[in-house]
């Protein structure tokens, strides 16, 4: 029935009059009225709004209803009290990336600051200076490049902390590219406001003035442009979740610009294989039968189960030679039965090759080796043996671990395979 349904003709009307309602309450903060009456009608009129339309109803306020920039910007505090709820609470988006901390979602944020900044803020005193170039509006023009100068912290984030991952993924022209430009930006309205600094009025002087401030206006847009419609979307499609908490845990240290995450950025995950409330975990140790690794939980179970998949055979004996582990999987290449966990590996071999092995357990005791491979025809395989000395963290033996592996399958490969089959 889509067709039938014309959603657009009703969707204007609809947003035209929150618009509207909107612009009214903000009118009434602005004649005076409180903060919890102004909300409260807020809530009971309009419910839930998102960012484009705050944005939206922002710029009306100061094009249609001349409103000036500056009281726009004394209101925004109010509004952010008024709308935080509705905005953070309704509209959690479902992409990271829209989610307040996340590093995409702060440049966007300090992309909207910036736009305000320059596209209001410095156009009105532009167009001021244009008309009247007092010590006032020229002192005002310096202050508006001031602020303008916290663009370094939201360049320096792309250039110290995005850039290097994207060049991890081979991605270094573009890279280049925009740094360079964001250079030229910060070297243009550092420029531009040692000219202004030294302005005495001559009339050349001021033309050439207003010729810069349009392009410092025109490159800082560009560049908004150039982040949200290139570098972003590239970043987006090459960067791990990981790699973005990374990065939005390292921004503090090099800071924001004009604005700042409203909170940290935690991704949403599957949560652990047990309660954070669990008896026990609270106190570091986890329930019966998972088992903390430093690299992740399982079950024992889990583990189990992995340890019987591996393509290859495992047996494990401890510092006194005991056996005290062997896989279990589909196709053992020697056989091994449960009789032998709890027996000394001497007593698991012939009494000719003893030797062997206990010359090769001294030699993993005592630090000469620390692995030692041999490899043989067996049957229908060839058959690849590895003994390792196992160590602790301090390097304290603790046993030693065989690994045998029928190699034959691959010593067979020749050429290459890329595709699924």
């Amino acid at each position: 029935m889509s067709e039938m349904i014309n959603n657009r003709e009703h969707a204007v009307p609809e947003q035209g009059r929150r618009q509207e309602l909107l612009k009214e309450i903000i009118k009434e903060l602005h004649e005076g009225k409180s903060v919890e009456e102004v909300k409260a009608r807020f809530e009971e009129a309009v419910g839930d709004v998102t960012v484009a339309e705050i944005s939206a109803m922002e710029q009306a306020l100061m094009e249609e209803e001349g409103i000036p920039v500056s009281e726009v910007q004394r209101l925004c505090s109010v509004h952010t009290a008024i709308f935080k709820g509705s905005i953070e609470e309704i509209h959690r988006s479902s992409k990271p990336e829209e989610q307040p901390g996340h590093p995409v979602h702060t440049l966007k944020l300090e992309n909207r600051e910036i736009e305000r900044h320059v596209n209001f803020r410095l156009e009105l005193h532009k167009d001021k200076f244009r008309r009247e170039d007092s010590t006032e509006i020229v002192y005002k023009l310096v202050e508006d490049l001031n602020l303008l100068l916290d663009l370094d912290k939201h360049y320096s984030r792309k250039e110290n902390l995005l850039f290097p991952y994207l060049e991890k993924y081979g991605i270094y022209g573009p890279t280049k590219v925009m740094w360079g430009v964001d250079d030229a930006i910060r070297a243009m309205i550092k420029e531009v406001k040692e000219k202004l600094l030294s302005y005495n009025g001559d009339r050349a002087d001021k033309d050439i003035l207003i010729i810069d401030l349009e392009r410092v206006i025109t490159e800082v847009n560009e560049m908004i442009f150039k982040e949200e419609n290139i570098l972003l979307p590239m970043a987006l499609e090459k960067l791990t979740e990981d790699e973005w908490v990374k990065i939005a845990a390292e921004s503090d240290e090099i800071g924001y610009c004009l604005t700042a995450p409203e909170q940290k950025w935690v991704p949403e995950r599957v949560p652990l294989p047990y309660d954070e409330g669990t008896e026990g975990a609270e106190n570091g140790q986890l329930p019966v039968g998972l088992i903390h690794f430093e690299t992740g939980i399982l079950t024992a179970a889990q583990l189990e189960a992995i340890m019987n998949h591996l393509p290859v055979d495992l047996t494990f004996i401890d510092e006194q030679d005991v056996v005290r582990y062997f896989s279990h999987g589909k196709e053992r290449i020697f056989a091994r039965t449960k009789a032998v966990i709890g027996r000394t590996v001497q007593n698991c071999h012939p009494p000719q090759s003893v030797h062997v092995v206990n010359e090769l357990l001294a030699d993993f005791k005592a630090g000469r080796k620390d692995s030692e491979d041999f490899w043989i025809p067996f049957k229908d395989k060839f058959v690849y043996i590895r003994y390792f000395a196992v160590r602790s963290a301090e390097g304290r033996y603790m046993g030693t671990l065989e690994f045998t592996q029928n190699i034959a399958p691959i010593q067979a490969l020749e050429g290459q395979k890329r595709i699924l089959s």
